[in-house]
């Protein structure tokens, strides 16, 4: 081995976005992660995720806080190591499809407030929903020389995926114009070995890089990556070891640790990431206490080869079961999952798949009869609207939820009329920044009520006074 030429291994940190999304439902503040972003910005990281997914909707929902004002904030503090956001094709950060115009512009605002590599990802693979957000990244490379547009393909099992399907992808992707390739596995359903035929198929098959995401929950992914780097991939997404394991990614400090002394070694510093993994311990036992960090997510859930459950898809479902005092039906949920999974067309399961077949799967279940009620999300697959599934859906499910209805065949943003002027429009008596319309944009309702608390809070509202639960705040 030591003839080997030496590759070190690259390394995405995912703390401050995918960990805390998959283990505590996207709660930790923004003014948690400033005080230790300057040491984590010393270790040589590839890229910090830190942005997108979920953080955006937690934000104004739950935590009150501006997203772009914690982009701004991180970006300030990371001098040296590029940031990057989890984007969600046409649906953005959301969960509809939005018009190009939309893509574009939020897009062109996430670069300019600091993200250098957007991961672009689309729920059913269907590239076709990912090559507006490819252009738009490269259009602001050219107008501003930063910008990386990585394509992800998200990782899942059945017929219809094979090796073939896996090396098809690549090639289209490197044609899209794409910076390079990401292979999600939102389930930690990648085994080592097959990881590393897969590595080695896509590597022959495009010159781009390619990435490899992967989540703990299953038990194998330290060996998957294990095998990946030496099957040839170049980058692998790990998590600082307070928020790592269990639905969240192998630890930092382990895969440091794991390639030293060999090809792959990453060269950074153990004392570095020993003092950052100090900073997140005491917020770790913190959420175990408080319930936040739900001790069902730390273990090794072996079913999830069979069901594939992403992470922060258990951590959601758990808590509707709850809310709806059925807890105790967790497990009959999980075995409908992949039932609605199959009618629907086999998706790899994946945001905002994940959330319409485990919410459809959680009504089926507490209804008492399969598809008694839709969703508007699942009418919305059925139809097409959120594109093209590998494998046919189910005619029955489609008879029984949308009879008579007209199916689409084209690219949906297709059919879509600019949207930028009319959201502008509804919201403008909000508007302190135009990044401001692009929240309303993905959530008008949760936008709308964070604009009146922000308001309130610049005026000074006595916020004992407040109807924070009808978003009422009196001046």
């Amino acid at each position: 081995m030591s003839e080997q030429v030496k590759k070190p291994i690259k390394i995405t940190e995912t703390v401050l976005r995918d960990a805390h999304q998959s283990l505590i439902a996207t709660r930790m503040p923004t003014e948690f992660m400033l005080p230790i972003a300057e040491k984590m910005d010393q270790v040589g990281y590839h890229s910090v995720e830190c942005w997108g997914g979920a953080t955006f909707d937690a934000s104004l929902r739950f935590l009150k806080e501006d997203p772009w004002d914690r982009l701004r904030k991180l970006r300030d503090r990371f001098k040296k190591t590029k940031l990057q956001m989890l984007f969600r094709g046409q649906n953005i950060l959301g969960y509809r499809p939005y018009a190009d115009d939309v893509v574009d512009a939020f897009v062109q605002k996430s670069i300019a407030n600091g993200i250098d590599i957007i991961r672009i990802f689309d729920c059913l693979n269907d590239l076709r929903n990912l090559q507006e957000a490819v252009n738009a990244t490269n259009r602001m490379k050219q107008q501003e020389g930063r910008g990386h547009a990585q394509v992800a393909l998200s990782y899942t099992l059945g017929d219809a995926y094979t090796l073939e399907y896996w090396t098809d992808m690549a090639k289209k992707i490197e044609e899209m114009g794409a910076d390079s390739i990401c292979i999600k596995d939102m389930a930690g359903l990648l085994v080592p070995y097959k990881a590393a035929e897969l590595i080695s198929a896509m590597k022959s098959a495009t010159k781009l890089p390619i990435q490899l995401h992967t989540h703990y929950t299953s038990g194998v992914a330290g060996m998957t990556y294990l095998k990946a780097v030496e099957a040839g991939v170049d980058v692998i997404d790990t998590a600082m070891s307070p928020f790592a394991m269990g639905t969240s990614q192998p630890a930092t400090e382990v895969m440091v640790e794991t390639f030293k002394g060999t090809p792959y070694d990453t060269g950074f510093d153990q004392n570095l990431l020993a003092e950052i993994a100090d900073y997140f311990r005491p917020y770790r036992d913190e959420c175990l206490k408080n319930g936040l960090l739900n001790p069902k997510v730390m273990g090794v859930d072996i079913k999830t080869l069979l069901y594939q459950v992403p992470g922060g898809m258990l951590s959601n479902m758990v808590s509707q079961l709850k809310e709806q005092n059925a807890e105790d039906r967790y497990y009959d949920v999980l075995q409908e999952i992949p039932k609605v999974r199959k009618d629907l067309g086999e998706p790899p399961l994946v945001t905002p798949s994940s959330q319409i077949v485990g919410t459809q799967a959680v009504f089926n279940v507490l209804m008492g009869e399969r598809y008694k009620m839709a969703t508007k999300e699942t009418k919305a697959v059925l139809r097409g609207e959120y594109g093209q599934t590998v494998k046919p859906m189910n005619q029955e499910v489609i008879d029984k939820v949308i009879p008579g209805e007209t199916r689409i065949t084209c690219r949906y943003a297709d059919m879509l009329e600019n949207e930028m002027d009319k959201l502008e429009g509804e919201m403008k008596e909000w508007k302190q920044q135009d990044e401001d319309v692009l929240s309303y944009a993905l959530f008008p309702q949760v936008a709308t009520d964070f604009f009146k608390y922000r308001q309130a809070q610049q005026e000074k509202v006595d916020m004992t006074q407040a109807d924070t639960k009808n978003g009422a705040y009196p001046v």
